[in-house]
């Protein structure tokens, strides 16, 4: 027994292993992220783990998905071989006299790979089985697209190696040393790494050939010609650049045709390369800067901080519309209040009051009907697809008048896609004709290009530009998600917000007010096709310079940078900054307003639909029957108190920062209901608030009954089907028959 352990340990797989552990924790910490990510102990909420469990490659999970992410572990597998290779060689001297040397180091050098090709498989065969329902056959298809992905760029890659190792060994005498005077760093280096070891720290027994077999180190001749086995490591280290040089060169040529579909392959592939390219990085700087390498890594992380602090190399990311060459406007308190005047305020109220009457005119006997208000959360895809539903449904209900009946639409983020998505269908006339598909539009993935951006566009140089109302632009990944969403969308909503301008005015569809954050001090930015400067300051609007100004007009502060000709995706966009996806958009202005997320300031679209309902209480008292507040939310107002389980050591330390995030909803949700508690008080007439919620919880009875969909832009096929069922639950069903009974009396247009 004794003899079998020593024989395992001083084995070259086992003492690689070590070597990694010892030295190569940076390479090992990589692959425990790829573990955490599709096992879902990372990103578990934004559905990280379904982007390699189910992967789409367009719109499709099949053979060629898998094929597609097998090909992306199949390069990270020789990235960490090369790397490996190139860092680590050179202790294992034996190897060099070895025939096709790489190939058999990176055979032995395989443990890690193999098992964390061993955990997936297993878990993506169980996620297929128990979540998507997938046959026998399907999963057959799925793994050998997987294991034939790995083999087709494994193959290409140890082609290439034993061809060139070949010509080692045929001409070492001459070509080789030419090559290798040619290249005075590089044999430098490596003499440098051979004196390092004049002797074995890492002592070997055997290793494994190409049939598995265990081989004596015993049995290979003498290797004290260093000189020979610096000609077979340098030439082998040679080649690995080479191919660290094609790959890159490879991803920056697709990013030349990234918005060819056929090209846009699935997110955990790229994900996975974008980790092959921060192996081959962090076996770079660790191969040419030695001990040195931390603080290159760091004076590296300090160039490239400069360089983007200064703008140098990389563009900020714009609005498509909006003329950038026009002058930056001051974006300052008296900028501010200069734009948001007490005239300005007038005239703004005026103006609606228009639409207000246009909206009048429509019914027989206004008095007898109520006007109806949409709020809709935010929640990436999960909400998109959900606010699609519930009005679908709910429109339904109302005989096909939810959008007459509506005067104003307000959100976040994917709710007020959806939202603007369904407007639009009702503009056109297309309700009935896309009644089966629209559900299907809208689940489609959206995060796949956006991905597949990062990879080959954001993380080098952009190199590509667009053109937008006679404007040129950068491609980054914010326009590849704003032009996939138009794909999928079938090209409605790929006009400028002023296109809306006549349609809302004539109360032809409901008005949308966008609300993004203003980065800088948390203000909303409103954007609509309308002047509402009324939004962002108080009813009782005076001139006095000390009063505060809470939400900004885009239309008043860039109007002389073409507000109008801002692209409508551009803006539902800015409304739907989702972190670390979609680039957050820069304004032109001084300072320059950066913009995130509207969910920050409220998920709901409450506030807004309430300050909406105050400024023009009096009008809507007198002409109407009263108001309903259409709440459609991706999440339970009143979900079950989650048990939280004993905290580690770093949950203790996060746990103040991560319970306010956490929480950020709820903590919004009493806001709002304290908001609304306080409208019936001075709203002088009816007031009624219909909630029609995705519940995740209904009918689970433990935590592992609860079928949330995941919090992205993607979403699995057994995700679409709850969100699309579930508006047919007990409490929806209440809720939808409650909105039937509140405008039951209304007239019809």
């Amino acid at each position: 027994m004794r003899k079998f352990f020593e024989a395992v340990i001083y084995s070259l797989p086992f003492q690689l292993a070590f070597l990694h552990v010892r030295k190569n924790l940076a390479l090992l910490a990589l692959w425990a992220i790829i573990v955490a990510a599709f096992s879902g102990g990372l990103g578990k909420v934004y559905g990280i783990q379904y982007l390699f469990l189910d992967p789409e490659y367009q719109e499709q999970v099949n053979f060629w998905s898998f094929f597609w992410v097998g090909m992306a572990f199949g390069n990270l597998v020789m990235a960490f071989h090369i790397t490996s290779y190139i860092l680590d060689g050179h202790r294992f001297r034996f190897v060099g006299v070895l025939q096709r040397p790489f190939a058999k180091f990176s055979l032995n050098n395989s443990i890690v790979p193999l098992l964390v090709l061993i955990a997936y498989l297993a878990t993506m065969i169980g996620f297929q089985v128990e979540n998507e329902f997938a046959t026998k056959m399907d999963i057959v298809l799925y793994v050998l697209g997987f294991l034939s992905g790995i083999t087709a760029l494994m193959l290409l890659m140890f082609l290439y190696f034993r061809f060139t190792n070949k010509d080692i060994f045929k001409f070492v005498a001459s070509t080789v040393d030419r090559q290798l005077r040619k290249s005075l760093i590089s044999r430098h280096r490596m003499m440098g790494k051979l004196k390092e070891n004049k002797q074995d720290k890492y002592k070997v027994r055997s290793y494994l050939d190409f049939k598995l077999r265990v081989r004596s180190t015993e049995a290979i001749v003498d290797f004290s010609n260093r000189e020979a086995v610096l000609k077979v490591f340098d030439q082998n280290h040679f080649n690995s650049v080479l191919v660290e040089l094609m790959f890159i060169g490879v991803i920056l040529l697709l990013g030349l045709f990234m918005d060819y579909p056929f090209l846009q392959i699935p997110a955990a592939a790229s994900s996975l390369v974008i980790l092959s390219i921060a192996i081959m990085l962090i076996g770079a700087i660790s191969f040419w800067f030695k001990g040195w390498g931390l603080a290159f890594a760091i004076g590296l992380y300090v160039l490239v901080n400069f360089a983007i602090k200064n703008e140098i190399g990389k563009e900020v990311n714009k609005a498509a519309g909006l003329d950038y060459n026009a002058g930056k406007i001051s974006y300052t308190i008296e900028s501010l209040q200069e734009s948001h005047s007490k005239a300005q305020f007038q005239h703004d109220e005026l103006h609606m009051l228009k639409t207000l009457e246009n909206w009048k005119k429509k019914w027989p006997d206004p008095r007898k009907q109520k006007m109806v208000f949409l709020c809709v959360s935010g929640g990436g895809q999960r909400a998109a697809l959900w606010t699609v539903n519930a009005l679908s449904k709910a429109d339904s209900v109302l005989d096909g008048t939810l959008m007459q009946q509506s005067v104003l639409i307000t959100g976040a983020s994917g709710g007020a896609i959806g939202a603007a998505y369904y407007r639009e269908l009702f503009r056109q006339g297309l309700i009935q004709q896309k009644k089966d598909v629209m559900l299907t539009n809208m689940g489609k993935d959206n995060l796949n290009p956006v991905i597949f951006s990062l990879l080959v566009n954001d993380l080098f140089i952009k190199l590509q530009s667009y053109e937008y109302a006679g404007r040129s632009y950068k491609i980054d990944r914010g326009y590849s998600f704003e032009q996939n969403l138009n794909r999928n969308l079938e090209g409605v909503l790929s006009g400028k917000i002023s296109d809306y301008r006549e349609a809302e005015e004539n109360a032809e569809i409901p008005t949308l007010i966008l609300s993004p954050t203003i980065a800088n001090d948390g203000r909303k930015l409103y954007i609509s096709s309308q002047p509402v400067c009324y939004m962002g300051i108080s009813s009782e609007v005076t001139n006095d310079p000390s009063r505060k100004i809470r939400g900004a007009d885009f239309q008043a502060l860039f109007k002389n940078q073409s507000a109008s000709d801002l692209s409508f995706l551009s803006a539902l966009r800015m409304s739907a900054s989702f972190p670390y996806i979609t680039p957050s958009i820069s304004l032109p202005s001084e300072p320059r307003i950066e913009i995130m997320d509207a969910g920050i300031s409220d998920n709901f679209g409450v506030s807004d639909a309430l300050k909406f309902i105050h400024v023009f209480r009096e009008w809507i008292e007198e002409n109407t029957a009263g108001i309903v507040l259409v709440v459609i939310r991706d999440t339970k107002s009143n979900s079950p108190i989650e048990d939280r389980p004993i905290p580690s050591v770093l949950d203790r330390i996060t746990y103040p920062i991560a319970s306010v995030y956490n929480n950020l909803s709820s903590m919004q949700d009493i806001n709002n209901d304290v908001r609304i508690e306080k409208a019936k008080d001075w709203f002088k007439g009816d007031f009624d608030v219909v909630e029609i919620a995705y519940d995740s919880h209904y009918n689970a009875k433990t935590e592992s009954d609860i079928k949330r969909a995941s919090l992205s832009w993607h979403l699995t096929s057994l995700e679409k089907k709850n969100i699309i069922e579930n508006v047919d639950i007990e409490s929806n069903r209440a809720q939808l028959l409650r909105l039937k009974e509140l405008l039951r009396s209304s007239s019809t247009p």
